[in-house]
């Protein structure tokens, strides 16, 4: 089996001690795990410094969260394989087909909006399945795997679809899924906000989510500790594909039609948000919060250039160039945490080996009983 991701962390040594190193020192050990965040914060106070009648206004804040909500969602559902050291890209492809099925479920087939939802998560589920199979049990990199996959729905989101866009009359409740607020802001954003508490609490304090862990940081390792390798890896790229159908639902409520040209837009930063989560808070691991660091800075990057007069290509050129840096940190990460162990071994090592015997000294003889 190989793995494309590796799902080390370089996380700060509860055991390190800065004194007599100097402020530099502990500064150098925080920066990797807080640097993105306060990089963030910095930007938002730049832009509203810059640009105080558009950029700090709870206008754009809207905007920004009802955009960017979908990316988010599917950002946290590419980093659920990602923990096990793989990659799904159908949570890209994807959404082209699953926001399309769930208009055409009630506008050709006259199915009540909850069955078209439900038939539409239910659908993901099984494609995630599908993916798991295709990985686990037929060893195909997942990489090429969920690019088969997710091109074979973006054929048949095109041949359903017909080329042309899906509309109809939509009831309210549907239309609710995305239009509606709560404390004044949209309520897509408290399902980011919901579905990321409930995937860290399960990443970080169950079983379930230590194993997934352990799978992507050495796969051996998990089979020796009898970790069901298999049914982790598999129940990942399932939920990866519940969320991706979800993320679907969400758009299709907010756009009310559906055209096999959208979508695709959605694979790269949501990617680019789970990888840039890998360089932070626990740099060298892919973790929920990081991934959403990962999509604010993307959101408020774009959002403040292009207040500024950026062309249309700078969205995509943003997106293409954090990628790169982000893949680069992250490596760069793991690499650290690599040597950071191997350092830590020969310490234990030199700690536990026997102290030589002085020069001249007569070697020790068993005692006879």
């Amino acid at each position: 089996m190989s793995n494309s991701i590796k799902a080390t962390a370089l996380e700060p040594d509860p055991t390190f001690d800065n004194r007599g190193k100097g402020l530099l020192a502990g500064i150098g050990q925080l920066v990797p795990v807080y640097g993105l965040p306060a990089l963030t914060v910095g930007l938002i106070l730049l832009f509203s410094v810059l640009l105080p009648d558009s950029f700090p206004t709870l206008f754009n804040l809207r905007s920004i969260l009802s955009d960017k909500s979908v990316i988010a969602i599917l950002a946290l559902a590419a980093t659920i394989p990602m923990m096990t050291g793989k990659i799904d890209l159908t949570v890209g492809y994807g959404i082209v087909l699953w926001h399309i099925l769930a208009i055409s479920l009630q506008t050709r087939f006259g199915l009540p909006w909850p069955a078209a939802v439900l038939i539409v998560l239910l659908c993901g589920a099984l494609f995630g399945l599908l993916n798991g199979i295709l990985v686990e049990q037929a060893q195909i990199d997942s990489f090429i795997a969920t690019l088969g996959t997710g091109t074979v729905l973006y054929a048949v989101a095109q041949w359903h679809s017909g080329g042309r866009q899906v509309v109809g009359e939509l009831p309210d409740g549907f239309l609710n899924i995305a239009g509606e607020s709560f404390l004044g802001l949209p309520i897509t954003a408290f399902y980011v906000l919901l579905i990321a508490v409930v995937l860290w609490l399960v990443s970080e304090h169950t079983p379930i989510g230590r194993a997934l862990y352990v799978i992507g940081s050495n796969p051996k390792a998990a089979v020796l500790n009898g970790i069901p390798l298999e049914k982790c890896v598999m129940g990942a790229f399932v939920a990866s594909g519940t969320l991706s159908a979800f993320a679907g639902v969400v758009l299709a409520s907010r756009l009310q039609i559906g055209q096999a040209g959208v979508g695709l837009e959605f694979l790269l930063p949501a990617l680019v948000g789970a990888f840039l989560g890998s360089t932070t808070i626990r740099p060298g691991r892919v973790n929920v919060w990081g991934s959403l660091v990962g999509v604010v800075i993307l959101a408020v990057g774009i959002s403040g250039i292009q207040q500024f007069g950026g062309a249309f290509f700078v969205e995509p050129l943003f997106n293409g160039l954090t990628l790169l840096v982000s893949i680069g940190i992250a490596g760069y990460a793991q690499r650290k945490r690599g040597q950071s162990i191997k350092r830590r071994i020969a310490e234990l090592h030199m700690a536990v080996a026997p102290a030589a015997p002085p020069p001249g000294a007569a070697p020790l003889e068993a005692k006879s009983h």
